[in-house]
């Protein structure tokens, strides 16, 4: 492709995201305008004493992730070394073979410390939803090794190019408060404990009506009419527990091992709110 061609495609993109992010906008100010379901949970949020911070939802460039929104983003903090390589050593026999090791080794570290901080700061730059399942392992990977520490901060991001519709964006803002209420209640650890994980998007599937009979009805996913809702319920639910890496391999067996009690968990409503 050639530079003109691809600036015309690029100029073409940015025209087509700024009309969805302005729909999505919209979207998003209706619901907390009028719907009552959005406008319940930020008030027990608030209530809870997790007062939203500004920006909490937003809407985002989602590229090809075919989502129509997530919860949390996730911050990775490199850890800085503390480690005095350069002390010196008093002893009189300490040869400059060994000082220039130290000075080698200190070195070293310090052009490892600078190259990791590139490519934490190439992540960070990135949406959360534009990470990879790579991006994700490799964050995982230098946590463990502690070289970073990962916290996942409170937000709520809707992907603007793939919301179907006002109700689409909608039920998407209810999945997504569901999380921040589990977030704010049990200060669970979606990213390290997967049982955890599977709990909060079986609650949030259940309770956002994205399990619709009728929609999965008109997708042909409804392989029977007794029950179909609970299984709508575990496949979702195990498709969001399978992106975490540390969750990929046994995601299904985490959703079956939570199913039981976190179906029955309505809170914060006194009973389901679409039955």
């Amino acid at each position: 492709m050639s530079e003109e061609a691809a600036a015309a495609a690029a100029e073409k993109r940015e025209v087509e995201q700024a009309k969805y992010k302005a729909t999505c906008d919209k979207y998003v100010e209706n619901g907390l305008k009028s719907n009552v379901t959005v406008q319940f949970l930020l008030e027990r949020l608030m209530s809870m004493g997790c007062k939203p911070p500004e920006g909490f939802i937003r809407c985002v460039d989602c590229g090809d992730t075919m989502a129509g929104g997530g919860f949390g983003v996730v911050e990775e903090t490199v850890v800085l070394s503390h480690k005095n390589d350069t002390t010196t050593n008093t002893n009189n026999n300490t040869n400059s073979h060994n000082t220039a090791n130290v000075a080698v080794g200190a070195a070293a570290a310090n052009v490892d410390q600078s190259k990791l901080q590139k490519e934490v700061q190439a992540r960070a730059d990135k949406e959360q939803c534009q990470r990879s399942v790579q991006d994700l392992k490799d964050m995982m990977k230098e946590q463990t090794s502690g070289k970073t520490q990962l916290r996942l901060l409170p937000e709520i991001f809707l992907c603007q190019q793939h919301l179907r519709n006002q109700t689409h964006a909608h039920e998407s803002m209810v999945h997504e408060l569901i999380h921040a209420i589990d977030m704010c209640r049990t200060k669970m650890d979606p990213l390290n404990n997967c049982v955890q994980l599977a709990c909060t998007e079986i609650r949030a599937e259940n309770l956002s009506g994205e399990c619709n009979w009728m929609r999965e009805l008109g997708a042909g996913r409804v392989e029977k009419f007794p029950g179909h809702g609970e299984l709508c319920i575990k496949r979702r639910a195990g498709l969001s527990v399978k992106a975490n890496p540390n969750c990929a391999d046994r995601s299904q067996d985490y959703v079956d091992a939570a199913f039981e009690r976190c179906h029955k968990d309505t809170f914060p409503f006194d009973r389901h709110p679409n039955l």
